[in-house]
């Protein structure tokens, strides 16, 4: 899929995430971000993890933790926007997922591992889509998406995590 949303394809707030995609080729760039994640959570041990840049912020475990519901989340919906479902969808609040996660009670291999599957059936699923499924669309939280943004979106929402985790946590 080597085709970039337009403004009308997702929400305003999701072009801060659409608009660290570098290119035009989502594809490799959530392959790459594998080997992104994986260099940048190699060095973290379970002391490390529980780590907070500013009292209030999530740890590090909670961070990864967010950004493995919230892939969840955007594959769902790419999903249900490319198989074609009219049923629009509800909203995602991270504070009440993040509240119902447990986070520090997992161990922190976990959610490096967790982070490692979901991003694997990540993308199997935009691999395998039907050429024209990118272009479907739907609604979440009342907003329209179409596929390919939900890819872009995805793609975006962890590399605005990756630099956090560069800029705030791991300095």
């Amino acid at each position: 899929m080597n085709v970039r949303p337009e403004r009308n394809e997702a929400a305003e707030y999701h072009w801060t995430y659409i608009n660290q995609v570098p290119g035009n080729d989502v594809l490799a760039v959530l392959a790459k971000q594998v080997d992104d994640m994986a260099d940048l959570v190699k060095d973290i041990d379970e002391e490390k993890s529980l780590y907070r840049y500013a009292e209030g912020k999530w740890s590090i475990r909670e961070a990864l933790g967010h950004i493995n519901d919230t892939e969840r989340v955007f594959a769902y919906r790419a999903l249900w926007f490319a198989r074609g479902f009219a049923d629009p969808l509800p909203s995602f609040d991270q504070d009440i997922a993040m509240a119902g996660s447990d986070a520090h009670k997992r161990a922190w291999a976990s959610h490096v591992e967790d982070w490692t599957a979901v991003r694997a059936a990540t993308r199997t699923l935009f691999e395998n889509l039907p050429a024209e499924s990118w272009s479907r669309s739907g609604t979440a939280s009342g907003n329209l998406f179409t596929v390919r943004a939900m890819a872009y979106i995805t793609a975006g929402h962890v590399a605005h995590h990756l630099r956090i985790f560069r800029e705030r946590y791991l300095k």
